[in-house]
């Protein structure tokens, strides 16, 4: 087993939030990591495997991690959220069982843009009723906008065909993940069929 990423998310190991996942073993679970450039989701992505989060450059195509643990898959899928590339999200939509979506908080200028990615998203057949983890990232800037502020503007409330989650996060510190995973894992059975 030693050659699988390590492990290490906050206080709490991604193999023990895994094992919270009470359901069929050798369940794979899917999640697709969108959002706009910038927003901070590969950095996500390498703090959940506890890699060098020191030199990131922006995701031309996508990344993946597969994390195999007690009988349990974690696929997750980070595309790159260039405006050129966002079209090819919508390759990635099957069978996933949860969307987590990154925002920069404190990019206030391209909210009205993130906001309309989010919408259309959701109205995607392929990603209906899929839970919804909204990261509300870069909280340990200065300049960022609360969660709530971020809900409000993006009229998250108005979200009646899944359950959703905005969790503020700095995916450089790590601060928030935890949490917001822990929901992801409460979750991932959610999808209403």
């Amino acid at each position: 087993m030693s050659a699988l990423l390590p492990l290490h998310l906050g206080h709490m190991g991604l193999l023990s939030i895994l094992r919270k996942l009470k359901s069929a073993p050798d369940q794979e679970v899917r999640i697709l990591l969108l959002g706009l450039d910038n927003a901070g989701k590969t950095t996500l992505l390498k703090q959940l495997a506890s890699e060098d989060i020191s030199h990131i450059t922006p995701t031309q195509g996508f990344n993946i991690k597969s994390v195999q643990s007690q009988g349990f898959k974690l696929n997750v899928w980070d595309i790159g959220g260039q405006r050129k590339i966002r079209p090819y999200w919508r390759n990635y939509f099957e069978n996933t069982d949860i969307l987590i979506y990154v925002i920069d908080s404190a990019d206030r200028k391209r909210f009205e843009e993130t906001g309309q990615e989010l919408a259309e998203l959701l109205e995607e057949e392929k990603l209906s009723c899929v839970p919804v983890l909204i990261f509300a990232n870069k909280q340990d800037l200065l300049t960022a906008a609360p969660a709530s502020e971020i809900a409000e503007g993006l009229n998250l409330h108005t979200i009646r065909d899944r359950v959703w989650q905005i969790q503020s996060c700095s995916a450089l510190t790590g601060e928030g993940v935890q949490d917001g995973m822990n929901w992801v894992c409460k979750n991932v059975n959610a999808k209403k069929k």
